[in-house]
């Protein structure tokens, strides 16, 4: 495994929409490896591949230690409710803003086995669900930032 370099805020790919993943290769499994010890070595708790320079649709969530979400071709089926959170970013670290994301969500993703499953969460993982797809979109978290909410710089 590698780690990879995370791009960070101002770099053009962040702002592309990523393709689908069309096959899953042994590359996308390595990628999908590198990708989580890249997160882990960043503190973080989601990345998606956008933020490693690679315009695919790939993310992976770990809200919990040791549960790791690997989400290829993610599509959020299911929102409801609302929260107003602190919110930040492996590519842009140290800057944090309150968004306003659904309290609960269902994504329906493949797994690197080619498992389609759905994923249903609730607070910080529906946020992170939230925060990965929008990177696949290219959508980072200051476009659902609330602007009048105070913001804060440092670690959470």
């Amino acid at each position: 495994m590698a780690k990879l370099k995370i791009l960070k805020f101002g770099e053009p790919t962040l702002r592309k929409v990523s393709r689908p993943v069309e096959e899953i290769t042994p590359r996308i499994c390595t990628l999908i490896d590198d990708m989580i010890e890249t997160m882990r070595a960043a503190g973080g708790c989601g990345l998606a591949a956008p933020q490693v320079g690679v315009l695919r649709r790939i993310a992976v969530i770990e809200v919990e230690e040791g549960k790791v979400y690997e989400l290829i071709n993610p599509k959020i089926i299911a929102f409801s409710g609302e929260q107003r959170e602190q919110e930040g970013c492996l590519s842009n670290p140290g800057e944090y803003g309150v968004t306003k994301r659904p309290a609960a969500v269902t994504v329906r993703a493949t797994d690197r086995n080619g498992n389609t499953y759905d994923l249903s969460g609730t607070d910080l993982l529906a946020r992170a669900i939230c925060h990965e797809c929008d990177h696949l979109d290219g959508k980072l978290y200051t476009d659902v930032e609330i602007k009048d909410a105070p913001k804060s710089v440092g670690k959470k």
